[in-house]
């Protein structure tokens, strides 16, 4: 026994000096994911910088819903830092330092300052404060004026005066760039958002850069806007107190739905969107007075929902999933009781839409015809397949996990059920690469975070699955244990992957094989590219290096012109590689290129981009009319290494 204590280690000191009081400030430095979720460099919707941004204009908002100020000015500079400037009343002058850099402190516990808003918690702006290394607020109430500067949470500066300015506030922030590295705002993901603020606050003026942004027709507006396809029949767009809808249906399959909670875009849903699902297919269904299938119904459907709640509860600081369960308290800070107290959520939004779903399609038999036929072609589909999707589904629930194909990530392996602190949900960093070939799903699996990242491996070219019927996706290997392998058979709810990744050699096979993916998620999950979740792996074109003192200085080229810069930088007679395949890459190199610091560009969706167009011209039979321009538009590669 005395053998065993001495061969035991001296465990770490534990002593007063382990004990440390963190300021509000230096918490959120210190834990800035309790805040704000992932820091990211900007590169994508949901990174961290774009959070500080959404926490200080929906301060500006909440002045708009009570009524104070129909303008908002917003001013990105050089991609790197963001100004917004509200016109409504103003933080209190004798509370403005309090109000941007105490937590827990702000005028929204008071529910008749601010009866609707979305931040109650008292942290947003704080939060921002914390992680700039640039942060200015000011406010202005009848002449009087009061400004605070402060450098990553220190106040350097405060100083009142007199001023003609009009009322209301104004903020400026610069991201810390020790925190947020390398990170740039895309003014695309900026636009969005602020597009967003106006389909949820019709009579409201943005001005990004001077350019003004105001949506009219609220959420029909965003359907208009959003929808790639045209629809089936007119916007359906109903509005009542403290909630509005919008929705049609498209050719299209598959879900696509937009949710909102007193503006605030729940991108993750909650339990608003699901009654809206759930009461809005019922309602057709009993409307018709048809067995039909909830399925069936909601195929093809692009739909919107906005409510309004009294003090809300979200499932994270970042409020992108409503928790609430009841429209408002029992009672507000004087012990009054609200209208809506009591009141579920799923009742209100199922109450509604019982109500004027029904009498519009009453009044509408044109809509009702139209929608009822694309439902039972929906029917139709599904039952004309309903063989094999049973058999696939059989084959692909005994493939999926233990096939040479599918290499799964530890976070899915064990199911691992979702914390309730969302950030830290190692989940939303999964991802899932897409390749072909042994090589390079070898090299992949080699280098990856088993952790959080998966390696699905392709044999050989995928089908060209344009114009084709769902029902190749059962009947395809391929396509069938990806489906399974992402679980997006009943939608995107059961994702498992936030981020998927395809990943092929930058040569002409490689680019084909990235159409053809991308083609079959166009064809049967567009919403899987309009939410965001489909990249592009970009790997280096060329490796760089020279000779200093008897070390290789290496860099990794992904263009022509960055190749130009690294001749340039590391002199003459440089060794250089040109990397023509994944499968050339190294495990240890690749490591470099799927870690961290990995390149990825997003595949995006809009109106703009004529998806049926563009997929019939590349995709399609007009073999004739595609050789042409092929033939006009050829660009012979000349060898860039000699």
């Amino acid at each position: 026994m005395a053998e065993e204590n001495e061969s035991i280690q001296p465990t770490v000191s534990y002593t007063e000096e382990n004990i440390r009081h963190l300021s509000d400030m230096e918490h959120v430095r210190t834990r800035p994911g309790m805040y704000i979720g992932r820091l990211g460099d900007g590169s994508q919707a949901e990174d961290g910088i774009y959070v500080l941004l959404k926490e200080v204009i929906d301060n500006s908002i909440d002045e708009f819903k009570m009524g104070a100020g129909k303008r908002i000015d917003i001013q990105l500079e050089d991609n790197l830092r963001v100004s917004v400037r509200d016109y409504g009343r103003g933080i209190p002058l004798g509370s403005l330092v309090d109000a941007v850099s105490m937590l827990n402190t702000g005028g929204k516990y008071d529910t008749k300052a601010f009866k609707k808003s979305v931040g109650l918690n008292g942290v947003g702006a704080k939060a921002v404060n914390a992680l700039s290394s640039r942060f200015v607020a000011r406010s202005v109430r009848d002449g009087q004026m009061r400004e605070a500067v402060f450098e990553r949470g220190e106040l350097k500066s405060d100083r009142t005066g007199d001023t003609d300015e009009e009322n209301g506030t104004f903020i400026f922030f610069e991201p810390d760039h020790t925190l947020f590295l390398n990170y740039h705002f895309r003014p695309e993901f900026i636009e969005t958002m602020l597009r967003n603020y106006t389909y949820l606050n019709t009579g409201l003026s943005i001005y990004y850069n001077g350019r003004r942004i105001v949506s009219r027709n609220g959420l029909e507006d965003l359907l208009n806007d959003n929808m790639t396809t045209s629809g089936l029949y007119p916007i359906v767009h109903l509005k009542g107190e403290d909630i509005e809808i919008a929705f049609t249906h498209t050719a299209q399959y598959g879900e696509e739905y937009y949710s909102f909670v007193n503006g605030q875009h729940t991108t993750q849903g909650g339990t608003h969107q699901s009654a809206f699902k759930e009461h809005l297919a019922r309602t057709i269904k009993e409307f018709y007075g048809k067995n039909l299938e909830y399925q069936d119904i909601r195929n093809g459907l692009v739909a919107a929902i906005a409510i309004n709640v009294i003090e809300p509860t979200f499932e994270s600081q970042t409020k992108i999933k409503l928790g609430s369960l009841v429209m408002a308290p029992e009672k507000d800070s004087d012990g009054n009781p609200y209208p809506l107290s009591g009141i579920s959520v799923n009742k209100f939004v199922g109450d509604f839409i019982k109500e004027n779903v029904d009498n519009y399609l009453h009044k509408h038999a044109d809509v009702a015809d139209v929608m009822l036929q694309k439902i039972q072609e929906s029917e139709k589909e599904r039952k004309a397949i309903a063989g094999v999707t049973k058999i696939a589904r059989e084959r692909a629930k005994k493939a999926n996990l233990h096939n040479r194909k599918l290499r799964d990530c530890r976070v899915h392996l064990n199911d691992q059920k979702a914390p309730k602190d969302e950030e830290n949900d190692p989940r939303l960093e999964s991802s899932i690469f897409i390749t072909e070939g042994d090589s390079a799903s070898g090299s992949i699996t080699k280098s990856r975070d088993v952790n959080t990242q998966a390696v699905f491996s392709l044999r050989g070219k995928p089908l060209n699955s344009f114009g084709l019927t769902k029902k190749v996706v059962y009947e395809n290997e391929e396509f069938n244990l990806l489906q399974a392998a992402l679980n997006i058979e009943d939608g995107l709810d059961g994702l498992r992957y936030n981020k998927v990744i395809v990943a092929t050699d930058a040569d002409v096979d490689g680019m084909h094989i990235r159409l053809l993916m991308i083609t079959f998620f166009l064809q049967f999950f567009p919403d899987l590219i309009k939410k965001g979740h489909v990249y592009i792996l970009q790997t280096p074109l060329f490796r760089v290096r020279n000779r200093k003192k008897g070390v290789y200085e290496t860099i990794y080229c992904y263009s022509e012109e960055e190749r130009l810069a690294a001749i340039e930088k590391l002199g003459p007679n440089p060794e250089i590689t040109r990397f023509k395949g994944l499968g050339e890459i190294s495990p240890d190199e690749f490591r470099n290129f799927i870690g961290k610091d990995m390149r990825l560009e997003q595949v995006s969706l809009r109106k703009t981009d004529a998806v049926g167009e563009l997929l019939e011209f590349y995709m399609g039979k007009n073999t004739m009319e595609r050789q042409n321009f092929i033939i006009n538009n050829l660009v012979v590669e000349e060898d860039l290494i000699q």
